[in-house]
């Protein structure tokens, strides 16, 4: 994969990103991979390339539902067997032509030729005339959309009847932003800046940006850019963090001297942001099953020059890790469906089955009734998921409350609960929902 990029002579300039991006995208459609580890696969194209690969794969799958609909009108025998690196170069070949600022001449041309780079010479012609009658017919196949849901909005029709049902009064503004790019939201260290000389900084590098107004760490971005590229990155100043996980420290809302738990740490975000609003903690300890993902927060916390007491372990277990210390704050970012935050990872809407909601909340059921015992009388334990579903936010607290006698909800002058829906103050979707233990 390392010559992916290369132009040899018989190939259109920008074919081997194409390319690319198509054996991606199959990876996450065919395989079931997750785009993040679809990425990691394959070696990257030159540094020229990287921009166009990342906006390749995560518009194809952001508009998957749709592009897969058009590619099925358009093939003359729709029932045929399409190899699937061929059908996801098909499907990004016409998000081009609908979602990007590139000549059409010079999108085909170039799609057709990445055929050719996967090894498919002779389905270059059947991509052509796949790519050239959808120009010719785009008027005409845009009004067929009409009144087949999946094609319209985007998303699998059992997740359109789910966001309808649970919420009738939002589910188009929510599918609507699910379609759209993520804002870029940052969160700046306050343990070795101050916003506002962080935003001066961003100023005087002609950065344009705008603080939150409830949030007195948060940025929001005018528009995204690599990471690496932010001004004090690299010496740890700000993260890259949305705005909507980083409620999660005002809700937890830790003291100095006390001992905090943050149940599944990784990669680290919540727990840094913890440690920059209260550099007091009496002891951090994070906590995560995934040993490699365990790293990636250790790595984010130097970067950030803070310190945490990480262990590799089972939330659902604490017989394996706890020590029988008591803590006075427990988060528990609970693995969910993530319906909440489809706009940043396109590739759940292709991914996510129905299945997979109930069996999360009996996930996050045990590890409510696992690390209810580990917290101090008087504690506090923060409830958090990136979902939108009843069944994994509300309707879970509530069936956890009515089973455990010592749980109250709220905390001392804080609201019980509070769903984030999608694209609100530019927000991803969280629920948050504060337990107390009594006394």
């Amino acid at each position: 994969m390392a010559a992916e990029g290369r132009k040899t002579p018989q190939e259109a300039p920008g074919s081997g990103v194409r390319a690319l991006a198509a054996k991606i995208n199959a990876r996450v459609v065919a395989d079931g991979s997750s785009l993040e580890a679809a990425f990691a696969a394959f070696s990257p194209p030159p540094e020229r390339d990287i921009g166009l690969l990342r906006e390749l794969c995560y518009g194809s799958l952001r508009w998957h539902h749709r592009l897969a609909h058009q590619v099925k009108r358009l093939l003359r025998r729709p029932w045929d067997p399409v190899d699937p690196p061929l059908a996801a170069l098909m499907r990004i070949g016409l998000y081009q032509l609908q979602w990007l600022r590139i000549p059409d001449h010079a999108a085909v041309a170039a799609t057709v030729s990445a055929a050719e780079t996967l090894g498919a010479m002779r389905a270059k012609g059947f991509v052509n005339a796949v790519l050239r009658r959808f120009l010719r017919e785009r008027e005409k196949l845009t009004s067929r959309l009409s009144g087949i849901r999946e094609a319209e909005t985007s998303h699998p029709d059992w997740m359109v009847s789910r966001l309808r049902a649970e919420w009738p009064d939002d589910w188009q503004r929510v599918i609507e932003q699910n379609n759209r790019p993520p804002p870029m939201w940052l969160r700046v260290n306050a343990s070795r800046t101050t916003r506002a000389a962080y935003l001066d900084t961003l100023d005087a590098q002609n950065i344009a940006a705008k603080p939150a107004e409830t949030l007195s760490s948060a940025v929001l971005l005018d528009r995204p850019r690599p990471r690496d590229t932010l001004p004090g990155f690299g010496e740890g100043l700000v993260s890259v963090h949305d705005a909507g996980a980083q409620q999660a420290a005002r809700w937890l809302a830790p003291k100095p001297g006390q001992r905090v738990l943050d149940a599944c740490a990784a990669p680290g975000g919540k727990c840094a942001h913890l440690l920059e609003s209260c550099p007091g903690l009496g002891e951090m300890v994070a906590l995560d099953l995934d040993r490699d993902r365990l790293a990636v927060a250790a790595g984010e916390l130097e970067r950030l020059g803070l310190s945490a007491s990480l262990i590799c372990g089972d939330a659902a277990s604490p017989r394996e890790w706890w020590d029988g210390r008591m803590f006075d704050r427990i988060l528990l970012d609970a693995p969910c469906s993530a319906l909440g935050v489809i706009r940043r990872h396109p590739d759940i809407k292709v991914l996510r089955r129905p299945a997979d909601i109930a069996q999360a909340a009996a996930k996050q059921r045990m590890l409510l009734e696992a690390l209810w015992p580990l917290l101090a009388p008087g504690g506090r334990l923060l409830y958090v998921t990136c979902t939108l579903v009843h069944e994994e936010n509300r309707d879970q607290i509530q069936n956890f409350l009515a089973a455990t006698p010592t749980a109250r909800s709220g905390g001392a002058g804080s609201p019980s609960s509070r769903q984030i829906l999608p694209g609100e103050t530019n927000m991803d979707g969280f629920y948050y929902a504060c337990l107390r233990k009594a006394g």
